[in-house]
């Protein structure tokens, strides 16, 4: 994935915000986790409301972002579409149905990590 100095721009992570808006994503949520871990920079977490919702999320971010050159490094839980998570080293997405973001509440496991507040508005 293209970077600044090593590390994801933000607006890159805003931008992925953006795009899984665009499929109607629920709950939007980036934060910054890059002085709290060294696995990534920044988090996304969103919710999808069915499987086909899930998979249509990570399909669109995939295909926008090939467009524009970040690789994508991993891709799990495509099939089932509980929990998808798409790895594009800098910047993890977290896509989830409601079941499984309220059961593994990543937010509160990373609550020392700030959220970027212009993800506020989706």
């Amino acid at each position: 994935m293209p970077t600044q100095n090593g590390v994801m721009p933000r607006d890159t992570a805003l931008q992925a915000a953006k795009v899984v808006a665009e499929k109607k994503a629920r709950d939007v949520v980036v934060l910054e986790v890059g002085q709290i871990t060294y696995v990534t920079d920044y988090f996304l977490i969103c919710t999808g409301t069915s499987d086909l919702q899930v998979q249509a999320i990570a399909d669109h971010l995939k295909e926008t972002f090939k467009k524009k050159g970040y690789n994508l490094l991993r891709l799990e839980g495509y099939r089932d579409a509980r929990w998808v998570l798409m790895d594009y080293g800098d910047l993890i997405v977290h896509i989830f149905q409601p079941e499984e973001r309220a059961f593994y509440n990543l937010e509160r496991l990373w609550s020392n990590a700030p959220e970027l507040e212009e993800t506020s508005p989706f």
